[in-house]
């Protein structure tokens, strides 16, 4: 990295302890920031490299994200080498429908090493704090329908996709440093070989006469996402801190996860002909890419397409799920929840995958948690979020 490009984007420097603060701002200095977790985590098994061209993508200007948030993010250097990130965020949209005045900090990464921590946080909190923001939440990485949550339990198995790793000592810095735990996220996981109770049978033998529930129409792929996004919007209309997914997010979001999408594994429930549920049931992606070192050229794209189609990933993710809100806490949403996972069960067998991520669902839905607990599921991960007062 050319020390112009640093200087010019240089904030402070803090000779105490040898940390310089540096925007993000120009190719070299997002590259280090993109590239940061490589050292971090070169001496740990469980971390999975992501893909380069992925991440640049996600932190593009042309993320739909950014048309509702501003932005900005930070290296930290200690004798020119980087050794911490963070990102900082205002979500239109959550402040809109929230009216709290809470920033966001996310993408956070670092050594074990408290000042650069502190100096992490108070970067992003005196960013916030100037731009009339009374709290901090996070992570978010870039908002809450992407990746967000600190990994605090679960260390001991890797990521699964679209979800994240850490080191243990993040948790304790990040409390050393004023924030509180907000919320949980769990990540639970399914045996494929657990078979459905006699119960669950029964329970959706009782609406079946109503319900339909297809497979996914990838020939119709641009109304079908409509579809699932209408109903996302309606079923987690009343989570904690929601916003919707915009049109141009769905769109941007089915255009990376197509080519993964089976139709027989994502899957839409209908009652009397009107879309009520959906589940999307995708193959985990990182036990196809672990080797790959985060790039995709000259060969990863081959790699991948012909891991996919010779040998399945033995795991897969429900990152997408959703009930409408006017059968929440009946007969009938449970029926649907169980539903739209079990017509997926035939089609995971025959496709090798053994294990099932449901995630991230919060600590207090404890309707969807007995949900998952009733199909077998346990808890193998959890996920923080923390809050602090500006």
């Amino acid at each position: 990295m050319k020390s112009d490009e640093r200087s010019a984007g240089r904030i402070s420097g803090l000779p105490n302890n040898g940390l310089e603060v540096v925007k993000v701002e120009g190719r070299r200095i997002l590259n280090d920031f993109i590239r940061l977790p490589w050292s971090l985590y070169s001496d740990d098994p469980m971390w999975i490299p992501p893909l380069l061209l992925e991440r640049r993508m996600h932190l593009s200007p042309k993320n739909p994200y950014f048309d509702h948030a501003k932005f900005q993010a930070w290296v930290i250097y200690r004798s020119g080498k980087p050794v911490g990130r963070i990102s900082a965020q205002i979500d239109r949209l959550h402040i809109d429908r929230h009216q709290d005045a809470t920033g966001f900090f996310g993408m956070l990464e670092g050594e074990n090493d408290n000042r650069t921590f502190q100096t992490l946080l108070s970067t992003a909190e005196n960013w916030l704090r100037a731009q009339g923001m009374q709290n901090i939440c996070g992570p978010f990485n870039l908002s809450i329908n992407q990746e967000l949550g600190l990994l605090v339990d679960g260390f001991d198995t890797p990521p699964s996709m679209m979800m994240g790793h850490a080191r243990p000592y993040y948790a304790d810095l990040i409390q050393e440093n004023g924030y509180q735990k907000e919320k949980d996220l769990l990540a639970f996981t399914i045996s494929t070989e657990t078979e459905l109770s006699k119960a669950v049978k029964k329970i959706t033998a009782k609406v079946k006469n109503r319900v339909i529930i297809r497979g996914l129409r990838k020939s119709h792929f641009v109304e079908e996402l409509e579809i699932i996004r209408d109903i996302f919007n309606d079923a987690w209309s009343k989570n904690w801190n929601f916003i919707p997914f915009t049109n141009a997010e769905f769109e941007h979001l089915g255009k990376d996860l197509k080519m993964l999408a089976d139709e027989e594994l994502v899957k839409i429930a209908e009652i009397d002909g009107e879309p009520a549920a959906f589940m999307v049931l995708l193959p985990n992606i990182h036990e196809v890419i672990r080797d790959l070192n985060g790039r995709l050229l000259p060969f990863g794209w081959l790699k991948i397409l012909w891991r996919l189609k010779v040998k399945y990933p033995q795991s897969a993710r429900i990152p997408l799920m959703g009930v409408r809100c006017r059968y929440h806490d009946s007969l009938m949403g449970a029926a649907l929840a169980f539903g739209v996972i079990g017509d997926a069960h035939l089609p995971a067998l025959k496709r090798g995958i053994k294990e099932v991520e449901l995630s991230w669902i919060l600590e207090d839905n404890l309707p969807m948690r007995g949900i998952i607990e009733f199909l077998g599921g346990r808890i193998y991960k959890t996920y923080r979020m923390y809050s602090k007062n500006l």
